[in-house]
């Protein structure tokens, strides 16, 4: 230790307690981390700073057995204020002989954070510097250091802000966080979107069936009523008079324009001769239960077609699909839609063709997605088939169930009529008039399955139908790629030989038709990857409104099935007090 003058303590005490504030000094500066001259570390406008020491400054040994320590400074000498803020370090000192550690002993002070410790100075906090303290000379009055009360300190010392780990890089103050408002998401309400035009949406429902006209030549007519928040329909509201044959014709022009495209088509309903014949040759003041069964049937499924087709982006932007619901006033007459003319039995020819094309080639399917769909697919058709026949069981056991509860309701009335008790009578009299509301409850239910399940699964019947279409669609474009590529290989074998035969003539002609051809294998095959891809994209859609309308389907059929059984009941609770008074 050098031999020179100590500077006077800042605090007359003898002992340091370990468990001090080490930020309990608002005037203390740490260690500078640089082994400098008094004279550079001293500034003359600092009045904390005492004068320089004559002597020089000697550092510490250091200890091999010990890491060295990265921030070690001399534990003499005057007290630098550098930058303006303090610097946190460790710093080795040397107690006095009389101090609790023994002559020559050296103590570490660890700069750390201890918040629960009253500070001296309430407005800030700074680390606490333990130095070595010569008791022989009287201390020094503060008012020789400290400037007047009120007065500010110079160099002002910035306030740190307790942390969980001291920062050690100088003259940095953490820029205050920027205050997050949460900002609420407003949800708007079906009508507030439908009425801003936030989702698409578009209904179709079609109603009022008319007979127009008498005999042969008559023709039954729909109200097509369109509501939509589309912007490329002129209206959002409006409706429109077409006949059977114009959902046809509709259709027909779909399938020509989108079915080579892979587009899934949603297919029409099919046109019934025997049931379009009795309706003509009837009158509507004599039609029967059939013929008006027939007609509710065509409606209900005329309006699923519609709201299906709807649906499709690509479809519903079809410019004879706008035309369709928008034009009011009578469509072109749609030829070759009668089932007996003579396109109907050529279409019935190209079905057969096609059938028989579909078992005779086998395509050879590198797509594994391809041929894990079309098993799924076929799967499909037959559970849905499977379920569509117990699906028509259960509503020819309901109907037979309403018949059967008409008629024991016309038996107990007969017997309440010819019986002689007067409270049993009464009691058979409103028997049969509560046979009679759960026969009409029970036809009710009959008509609600039949609807919303038998009609729902046998139109996603017909729809696989169209699926399977679609993938076939895509074999046709696979043979299609396959005869380019037979037939270019044939030409280049032709050209080879008119070049070893010497043919000049002949070559130049094949050289024309190999690059001809050539051409077309690319079309092909750039056809094919195409409709691959919009396959893979109609099969996820298809997927997504399967799954949507399957379930809207069981939650109607159970909400139907509960409110006729909760009429059931309330019947039957209003008779058992006719029951219990017979006496």
């Amino acid at each position: 230790m050098a031999d020179s003058r100590e500077p006077p303590p800042l605090f007359n005490d003898d002992k340091e307690d370990d468990n001090d504030d080490l930020f309990s000094s608002a005037v203390q500066s740490p260690v500078s981390e640089q082994t400098t001259t008094p004279e550079d570390q001293r500034s003359p406008e600092d009045p904390l700073t005492p004068p320089p020491p004559a002597a020089s400054l000697t550092p510490e040994p250091h200890n091999p057995g010990t890491p060295p320590d990265l921030f070690e400074s001399v534990a003499e000498g005057p007290v630098a204020v550098q930058g303006g803020s303090p610097k946190l370090s460790s710093v080795p000192l040397d107690l006095p002989a009389g101090g609790d550690g023994g002559e020559g002993k050296q103590q570490e002070v660890s700069l750390e954070e201890e918040g629960d410790e009253p500070d001296i100075f309430d407005t800030m906090s700074s680390p606490k510097l333990q130095l070595n303290q010569d008791t022989s000379e009287p201390p020094v009055p503060p008012s020789s250091i400290l400037p007047p009360m009120g007065a500010p300190l110079t160099p002002p010392v910035v306030p740190i802000t307790p942390t969980a780990t001291p920062s050690l890089t100088p003259n940095i103050t953490p820029a205050a966080p920027t205050p997050v408002t949460p900002v609420a998401v407003a949800r708007s309400s079906p009508e507030q979107a439908e009425g801003d035009g936030g989702d698409e949406f578009i209904q179709i429902t079609v109603s009022d069936p008319q007979k127009i006209g008498d005999g042969m030549s008559s023709y039954m007519a729909y109200k097509v009523t369109t509501k939509t928040n589309v912007s490329y329909f002129r209206k959002k509201h409006w409706s429109v008079m077409r006949r059977f044959s114009d959902f046809l014709g509709l259709h027909r022009k779909l399938v020509e324009k989108h079915l080579h495209s892979g587009r899934v088509i949603p297919p029409a309903p099919e046109k019934s001769a025997i049931g379009t014949t009795k309706i003509k040759l009837g009158s509507d003041k004599n039609a029967d239960s059939g013929s008006l069964d027939f007609i509710e049937r065509r409606r209900a499924a005329l309006e699923r077609y519609m709201n299906r087709t709807s649906t499709h982006p690509t479809l519903r932007a079809d410019p004879d699909f706008r035309e369709f619901v928008e034009l009011d006033a009578e469509l072109p007459r749609a030829t070759q839609t009668s089932a007996l003319s003579s396109a109907g039995v050529l279409r019935l020819l190209n079905r057969v063709g096609e059938t028989v094309n579909k078992m005779t080639f086998k395509m050879d399917e590198s797509d594994q997605w391809f041929e894990e769909r079309t098993q799924q697919i076929e799967s499909l058709d037959a559970q849905l088939r499977k379920l569509h026949a117990s699906m028509e069981r259960l509503v020819n056991y309901r109907r037979e169930l309403a018949l059967s509860t008409a008629a024991f309701a016309k038996a107990t009335a007969v017997l309440s009529s010819v019986e002689e008790h007067s409270s049993l009578s009464r009691a058979l009299h409103q028997l049969s008039e509560s046979t009679e509301r759960t026969q009409t409850i029970h036809h009710a239910q009959a008509d609600a399955d039949f609807y919303v399940l038998s009609e729902n699964t046998k139109d996603y019947i017909q729809l696989i139908s169209a699926v399977k279409d679609v993938f076939h669609e895509r074999v046709k474009t696979f043979q299609t790629w396959q005869h380019a590529q037979i037939t270019l290989a044939k030409k280049r074998e032709a050209k080879a030989k008119a070049e070893l035969a010497g043919r000049m003539d002949k070559v130049q002609q094949a050289q024309e038709e190999v690059t001809e051809w050539e051409g077309k294998v690319e079309r092909s095959q750039e056809e094919f990857e195409r409709i691959s891809r919009a396959i893979k994209k109609e099969m996820e859609q298809f997927d997504v409104m399967r799954v949507k309308d399957f379930r809207d389907m069981v939650i109607k059929y159970l909400e139907d099935l509960m409110t006729s059984q909760q009429q059931i009941i309330k019947v039957w609770e209003t008779f058992i007090p006719e029951a219990k008074a017979i006496s």
